[in-house]
């Protein structure tokens, strides 16, 4: 995982349980044979990948209230 690449994700999503979690579910959809959601002229890892697309802004995540959820 690239350092970069991380540091500029945490600036999107401040909370590193929530960065964690975007991280993993994403690189487990991008080795069952998602499509990525970035170009890139170099291999990349699926996590550094997964970072890029947080940081470019083709991720994004939405908390759970329970309040609002009407059950």
């Amino acid at each position: 995982m690239r350092d970069e690449y991380l540091i500029e994700a945490q600036k999107k999503v401040e909370d590193p349980n929530i960065l964690i979690n975007l991280v993993s579910r994403r690189v487990k959809q991008l080795k069952y044979g998602m499509k990525p959601l970035v170009e890139s002229l170099e291999k990349l890892e699926p996590e550094d990948i997964a970072l890029r697309e947080i940081i470019e802004g083709k991720i994004d995540y939405e908390l759970y209230h329970p309040s609002e959820s009407g059950l």
